[in-house]
């Protein structure tokens, strides 16, 4: 009698073992085939880090007698004009 019982036991032991042996082998080629996807295209796809700084004009200086006036286009940079300094930069013709 438990020799009818340890036949269809057993049969069940092997049978689990194989199938998580499938399914774990399975995942192994899944995740395999999924690396090498990303590495084509991380190949293919061209990732720039590099940011690129654009000039914006965003005011004008008028000079009136000894006073210069700085009128601005972008509401949002004036606070920026009063509490820093800024660098000047000379791109006309010098005088003789």
């Amino acid at each position: 009698m438990p020799l009818d019982l340890l036949i269809p036991f057993g049969i069940l032991l092997i049978l689990v073992v194989y199938l998580i042996y499938s399914r774990t082998k399975f995942e192994k080629s899944i995740v395999k085939l999924y690396e090498e996807k990303f590495e084509d295209w991380k190949k293919h796809t061209p990732i720039s880090t590099e940011t690129v700084v654009h000039k914006e004009l965003v005011g004008l200086v008028f000079k009136e007698d000894y006073k210069l006036t700085v009128e601005l286009f972008d509401k949002s940079v004036e606070d920026r004009l009063k509490r820093t300094k800024f660098d000047t930069k000379f791109i006309g013709k010098e005088d003789e």
